[in-house]
């Protein structure tokens, strides 16, 4: 049976897709939080909080691994990039370790490893 044409194809498919989506939903938040605390937005307007308070799950265990770099009101939050980059190589495993599960055929297998 050809890879392409295996049943486990669309699902692995389909999950890489949603691993990206879901990685680009969250990376887009994280880059709207690390630029409203660039520029120093107000904390009380709705969008600003709702950013915040959304984000922050995914930044809190990174929080205090760097000083916080401030600047008359304005924050260089490194953690906010930190997340961002740990999350991007979460996002990268994962779609490895699904596509570890694609049927391959003998040939296939033999080329990959003989390319390792």
């Amino acid at each position: 049976m050809d890879s392409s044409t295996s049943p486990s194809t669309k699902p692995l498919y389909r999950g890489t897709q949603i691993i990206w989506y879901l990685l680009g939903l969250l990376e887009i938040l994280l880059a709207f939080r690390f630029i409203l605390k660039l520029l120093g937005a107000n904390m009380e307007a709705g969008f600003t909080s709702f950013v915040y308070g959304v984000t922050y799950i995914f930044t809190a265990p990174f929080l205090s691994v760097f000083n916080v770099s401030r600047v008359s009101g304005n924050v260089f939050e490194w953690t906010t990039l930190l997340a961002m980059f740990v999350y991007w190589i979460i996002a990268i495993g994962i779609i490895k370790l699904f596509l570890m599960g694609k049927t391959v055929s003998t040939s296939e297998a033999a080329v990959k490893l003989d390319e390792q």
